[in-house]
């Protein structure tokens, strides 16, 4: 055999056996099916997925990614839930046709959890935009907001 082409039979090789051995390995296959949870928006899934990947393998980076990013997206997901709900009850108490003072000081204590709570909420480069997006937004308004009550 021609030693020209040694080298990249070899290398051709060890190429093929690394891809059959990430598409086999129970950790790599369950890391694959987590990632795909985690595109299509299911972190909860992704997460559980990932967590399982990384137990059977403590070298797969792929599972800790996913599980890390899965973790952030969660923390997003139960924000911007959150917000919703105390949006709707300030709108119950703004439908009223007389706000009490106690009232205010509800809206305000609700506004003023979720304006903090963003805060401690670290968005990386894989976080879904659509969910950095809509926290912000919950955020923004949620700030206009207190500035108004606090009055």
């Amino acid at each position: 055999m021609n030693t020209k082409y040694a080298f990249p039979i070899a290398a051709f090789v060890f190429i093929f056996v690394m891809v059959v051995y990430f598409l086999v390995h129970p950790s790599y296959v369950k890391s694959l099916e987590a990632k795909y949870y985690y595109e299509t928006g299911n972190y909860t899934k992704a997460y559980t997925l990932a967590n399982e990947a990384f137990s059977l393998d403590l070298y797969n980076r792929m599972a800790s990614t996913v599980m890390a990013q899965s973790k952030i997206a969660m923390k997003y997901q139960k924000y911007i839930a959150q917000a919703k709900e105390y949006m709707q009850e300030i709108n119950t108490i703004a439908a009223k046709s007389t706000i009490t003072d106690a009232d205010r000081a509800r809206i305000k204590l609700m506004s003023q959890i979720v304006v903090d709570s963003y805060v401690k909420l670290a968005p990386s480069v894989m976080t879904h935009k659509d969910l950095v997006q809509k926290a912000k937004e919950y955020h923004d308004n949620f700030e206009k907001l207190l500035e108004k009550v606090a009055r």
